[in-house]
């Protein structure tokens, strides 16, 4: 089992940078693998990205990069979804709609195996299909990051309480927490940096570290606020970025 660098540096109190995957294709993954960032986040939530496809993006990672650390958003706190996901081998699972507690403790036990939690037994990939299986049923509970979304009004009410229940992370979902708050798309609204200032000083009380959406332009001060796992962008975003850089350079030729 690789060393979670990620894990590894956030405990030491440094940042990590890293970038979503949303397009289902393993080149697109590999590319991205040997750009350099610290991990790679492949999105269940909100991509078409199912298991399959996360095995080939997952293959494709590790082809890549022995250094990257693959994670995965999965669609939800189910902890079957989870399991799924483990068992292919990532490092580190952000989970949406954790808003209580319980919520919290439900996806801890999710990713532990017995007796610290309830994950069943069967990694597969994880476990390079059997041939490191004792090496990664001994490490697996210390290497892999638990990492809970706080994007809802319900979980900032809640944000203590979901902290203190064993998690390694949080994670603000700065647009799903504006909408929820009545203030759709202004991230800046002071309501939200309200919120958002709340969970990080309670974050930081309790020894949590946290992470968000960022990009080049703010990653210095999100850092600065205390942020220590940063996505700089998403794949769809530099492709786009990158058609715009050319066509601009060619736009008096044309």
């Amino acid at each position: 089992m690789m060393k979670n660098y990620v894990k590894e540096r956030v405990l030491k109190g440094k940042p990590v940078f890293g970038a979503w995957i949303t397009i289902g294709h393993p080149d697109v993954a590999e590319i991205m693998a040997r750009m350099g960032f610290d991990f790679l986040l492949i999105d269940m939530e909100h991509s078409p990205i199912d298991y399959g496809t996360l095995q080939h993006l997952m293959q494709a990672i590790s082809s890549a990069s022995k250094s990257c650390v693959p994670m995965v958003r999965v669609p939800s706190a189910d902890p079957i979804a989870i399991k799924r996901v483990l068992d292919i081998g990532v490092y580190g699972i952000v989970v949406p709609h954790v808003n209580t507690r319980e919520d919290a403790v439900t996806v801890v036990k999710a990713a532990r195996y017995p007796p610290e939690g309830i994950r069943g037994f069967g990694p597969r990939r994880a476990c390079a299909y059997g041939l490191e299986l004792l090496e990664y049923t001994k490490r697996a509970n210390d290497e892999i990051m638990v990492i809970v979304q706080v994007e809802t009004r319900k979980a900032v009410n809640n944000v203590e309480e979901i902290l203190s229940a064993g998690i390694d992370m949080y994670f603000v979902g700065p647009w799903d927490l504006a909408t929820t708050l009545g203030y759709p798309c202004q991230i800046n609204h002071p309501e939200v940096v309200k919120a958002i200032k709340k969970i990080i000083d309670i974050g930081t009380r309790l020894g949590i570290p946290g992470g968000t959406v960022s990009d080049v332009e703010h990653v210095a001060k999100h850092i600065e606020m205390g942020y220590k796992l940063l996505t700089l962008g998403a794949d769809s975003d530099y492709l786009i970025r990158g058609c715009k850089l050319s066509l601009e350079a060619v736009k008096s030729l044309r």
